[in-house]
């Protein structure tokens, strides 16, 4: 691991211990045997941490922390060296079970999450503000918001980053997304389904998607990272429009794929075709393994194998037909 300050700071206002069972097949009020199962630190934020910690980078997890569980998380978190900043909470860190169907068919089932109160939420920002004295490379928040969390939240964590001169990410849905956006984050990356929640329509063609993140460009976000799923990843930046995407994979667990995604591209600084490149290897990689487990050196170089970066992609392309 690199010395000095932390490469990217994460904040995650919901984290997690995720639990994930491995079936054949799920079906309904019958009783089943597990072919596996983990146990994982969870959290949007929290997996981009792990991602980079295990590709050598340093970073540091922000996160509202208590009850048996979130022992548990900072327990799970210490030997993958990432840097753990607890913010101590009344409520339990909550559990989430995701169940793995041999064919890939991921079901979750999430809980909400401890109530937080205004003073929590407060000091959840203090920390945040403090820590980012130590300049970081990156400011990323991500994920759901728990019971009693403002929906501004993460813009709150956006404007904290914006007056420090961090360049800041976000990665989160619905009602706290479109705060997010309109505090101009430098990075953010919905998936195709949160986009078209955003902008309230479907988006079909490439051309629709592209149009939706110019959109977002307009209001103030910087490059626009949009997850595609098995189609790949669409990245609209200042300088253009590129499409990424691999050979078909038979997927282990999609969960924390799209984390990895952005782990991937903070990671890397190279031009921006690079950065899509990467963060599609990673995401890549993290679909092949169990539950929550981030992918490693070895498995995002094989992520990265017929991962093609095509320009200004045609835009009466149907996002479904998307292909290397």
């Amino acid at each position: 691991m690199s010395a000095g300050h932390p490469a990217v700071l994460t904040v995650t206002p919901n984290p997690s211990v995720d639990r994930t069972l491995e079936l054949d097949v799920l079906t309904r009020g019958e009783v089943h045997r597990a072919t596996g199962a983990s146990v994982e630190a969870g959290g949007k934020g929290v997996n981009v941490a792990r991602a980079l910690a295990l590709h050598g980078a340093r970073a540091a997890a922000v996160l509202p922390c208590g009850g048996v569980d979130g022992e548990l998380l900072v327990g799970l978190l210490a030997p993958q060296r990432v840097e753990v900043v607890p913010v101590a909470i009344a409520g339990a860190v909550r559990s989430n079970t995701t169940v793995v169907e041999a064919d890939g068919t991921t079901t979750k089932l999430n809980e909400a999450g401890p109530q937080l109160s205004g003073p929590e939420v407060e000091a959840l920002l203090r920390t945040v503000r403090a820590r980012l004295t130590v300049a970081p490379r990156w400011l990323a928040s991500s994920g759901s918001l728990p019971p009693g969390a403002p929906v501004d939240l993460h813009a709150r964590v956006v404007r904290l980053g914006r007056g420090s001169g961090t360049p800041t990410a976000v990665d989160t849905s619905g009602a706290a997304l479109a705060a997010a956006v309109e505090a101009g984050p430098d990075v953010v990356k919905p998936n195709l389904e949160e986009l078209c929640e955003l902008v309230a329509r479907e988006l079909l063609t490439v051309g629709d998607v592209r149009a939706a993140a110019a959109g977002l460009r307009a209001r103030g976000c910087g490059d626009v990272l949009v997850s595609l799923g098995e189609a790949g990843a669409l990245l609209a930046t200042a300088e253009g429009t590129w499409w990424a995407g691999g050979p078909p994979l038979v997927p282990r667990s999609t969960v924390g794929a799209g984390d990895c995604t952005l782990a991937g591209y903070l990671h890397e600084q190279g031009p921006a075709p690079r950065r899509l490149a990467t963060a599609v290897a990673w995401g890549r990689a993290a679909v092949l393994l169990p539950g929550s487990t981030v992918p490693g050196p070895e498995q995002t170089a094989a992520g990265a194998a017929g991962v093609r970066v095509v320009p200004d992609p045609d835009p009466e392309t149907p996002v479904k037909d998307l292909k290397p």
